[in-house]
């Protein structure tokens, strides 16, 4: 799947064309990202969960399974290869989380907060790949109605 991303024309070698799609999605998702965190720290300032990371990895997890489904393979729903691009690889790539949850789960592995590094890594995981799964059945149904 990840393949179908970047499946279609490409530039010449040397163009920096195929990556402003990319650049572009990224600078806006890590922006929504940083919004995103600060507005749950104002909500649960004392929750002790980092929920910024969770929030925005089911969110990510979810659009990505749900334009997935919309857009790879055939083209439909103006599913471009500068869209695809602009939407997985840039905005969910740079709105999702990975890297700051590894070290926001590593920091409590090594204070000795081991209940909460087991009890956010179980979170997360449940968070994401359920959002992963309801993102592509939605786009699924979307993509059969029409």
């Amino acid at each position: 799947m990840a393949r179908d991303v970047h499946r279609g024309k490409t530039a010449r070698s040397g163009s920096a064309a195929p990556l402003l799609p990319v650049a572009l999605g990224g600078a806006l998702g890590a922006c929504a990202r940083h919004l995103l965190g600060l507005a749950l720290m104002m909500i649960w300032p004392e929750s002790g969960l980092p929920l910024g990371s969770i929030a925005a990895n089911g969110l990510g997890s979810f659009l990505i399974g749900f334009v997935a489904a919309l857009m790879l393979h055939d083209g439909q729903f103006g599913a471009t290869l500068a869209r695809r691009q602009f939407l997985i690889a840039g905005f969910c790539g740079g709105f999702t989380t990975f890297s700051i949850f590894s070290f926001e789960l590593l920091y409590f592995i090594e204070t000795g907060a081991f209940a909460l590094a087991a009890g956010y890594l179980l979170l997360s995981l449940i968070v994401w790949l359920g959002a992963v799964a309801l993102g592509m059945r939605l786009g699924r149904r979307i993509r059969a109605r029409s």
